[in-house]
């Protein structure tokens, strides 16, 4: 059945600009605040990560603006630029929460846009915040939900972006024929290239503070009276057509408003792309089982569905930059052995060319279990073989933190506090127990500047991040 040129832009608009705050279910209010709690913690911490300061320097030179902040830093720069580093300080560390289903991390684009804004605009609620995020994620992973296809873009990005303007739309107040023309606009700049995935480049995460920024400028332009196209996600050339291939917005469609795609995602208990998350949790329940030494294996392999693989079954190197190895299964499980965990210390100076990691590494090795579901991440097997022949499995159904096995408050609370410790100027304790009590009541928060006042640290407050150790 043929459906009118912008069926899909005027529902998106019509379900972000006219949802309220009371018609979000209550899971999706507690879920909003526990995730965006979790970003701010890892936005935090990659602001020490590999090519920060490379955006930081850059970035000097394209406005001085004090409008927004740079969390983690005493910084504070135009809207856009903040958008930019905050967006890709959240996705440097492959630490940002994902959607499973969509394969996406929806807030890590969404959260540096919309908070942008509203430091830039003044006078937006707790509430509003949280209701532009939920919005803003139901679009972004209704997105990668509609896709049928193998993704062939970097879709935290590419669909990110629309989620992001989306929740800056909200927040500007546009009327629905300006999102739908903003998100227009927003295509005009969309940039998501797997090249960068493929080689261990800065640029992937660079791609989600480049689709933040945009978000941003989209809203902008449109309020200054540009004009986009309206056929944007289902046109002859739209993105749903250019950049997923098979798609089938229907369920998408049918369930906004009715389902809250903030009460589905997971968190990353383990600073690693998400489809190492089964190879890494089996290894440390295999280990904690039986006990075997390191020097028992003789092989372990972690199998599961094609996208698995494709993401993260890339080969050991001497050499990895951080992005490679954060993105490499065979580096991230010779670090769980070697350590009974895998931190973000471990991305980090010597850690990266550690002899004994790469010799361990050598055997360990994932592959695709050939199944059809092009963007499915489980189920997943770990079978260690040992010296002796002996053979050890694990299956895993459902991983740990997603929806179903969510992390405990403790949990959750002890990674938010490991990230403040990456921080480029720690924030000292009180003012991280500060910002965690302003999330828990973010819906009765008056002003969100309230909330980004807490990211920034004291002066006296200075902690240089060679401190960390694992």
């Amino acid at each position: 059945m043929s459906v009118p040129p912008g069926h899909a832009a005027r529902a998106f608009a019509r379900h972000a600009l006219t949802t309220r705050f009371e018609d979000l279910s209550a899971d999706a209010v507690a879920q909003a605040k526990v995730f965006i709690l979790d970003t701010l913690g890892v936005v935090m911490a990659g602001s020490t990560a590999y090519g920060a300061d490379a955006l930081a320097s850059a970035s000097a030179g394209w406005g001085t603006d004090p409008q927004a902040t740079v969390w983690g830093t005493r910084e504070r720069v135009p809207a856009t630029t903040a958008a930019l580093r905050n967006g890709f300080q959240g996705h440097c560390q492959e630490y940002d929460c994902v959607h499973e289903r969509a394969v996406l991390h929806p807030l890590t684009t969404t959260l540096p846009a919309a908070i942008a804004v509203a430091e830039r605009q003044g006078g937006v609620t707790g509430r509003e915040l949280l209701t532009a995020a939920a919005v803003g994620v139901d679009i972004a992973a209704g997105l990668g939900i509609a896709s049928r296809s193998a993704m062939r873009f970097f879709r935290p990005a590419t669909a990110g972006g629309f989620g992001a303007t989306a929740a800056v739309g909200r927040l500007m107040r546009l009327s629905e024929a300006e999102l739908v023309g903003a998100f227009g606009v927003q295509y005009a700049q969309t940039s998501g290239t797997l090249q960068p995935h493929v080689e261990g480049s800065t640029a992937l995460p660079m791609q989600v503070g480049m689709n933040a920024r945009a978000a941003v400028q989209s809203v902008d332009l449109t309020r200054a009276g540009m004009v986009g196209p309206i056929d944007t996600f289902e046109g002859p050339y739209g993105y749903l057509r250019l950049f997923e291939g098979e798609w089938d917005l229907t369920e998408v469609l049918a369930d906004l408003g009715r389902v809250w795609r903030i009460a589905e995602l997971s968190h990353k208990p383990y600073p690693a792309g998400r489809a190492t998350h089964a190879g890494i949790e089996g290894i440390i329940e295999l280990r904690a089982r039986y006990g075997f030494a390191i020097d028992d294996i003789a092989a372990i392999e972690i199998v599961g569905p094609p996208v698995t693989a494709r993401l993260c079954a890339r080969p050991d190197v001497a050499d990895p930059t951080p992005n490679y190895a954060r993105l490499c299964m065979a580096y991230i499980a010779a670090k769980v052995l070697l350590h009974g965990e895998i931190d973000l210390a471990h991305y980090r100076d010597a850690a990266l060319t550690d002899p004994t990691t790469h010799a361990l590494a050598q055997r360990i090795r994932m592959l695709s279990d050939g199944s059809a579901d092009p963007n499915a991440l489980l189920p997943v097997d770990v079978s260690v073989r040992l010296t002796d022949d002996t053979t050890l499995a694990w299956h895993c159904t459902a991983m740990l933190a997603s929806p179903t096995r969510r992390l405990t408050r403790a949990q959750h609370l002890k990674k938010f506090r490991r990230c403040c410790d990456f921080a480029h100027t720690k924030l000292p304790p009180a003012q991280q127990q500060a910002l965690i009590d302003a999330v828990d009541d973010l819906d009765s928060l008056a002003d969100v500047r309230v909330l980004t006042r807490l990211l920034v640290p004291p002066e006296n407050a200075l902690r240089p991040h060679e401190e960390v150790t694992a």
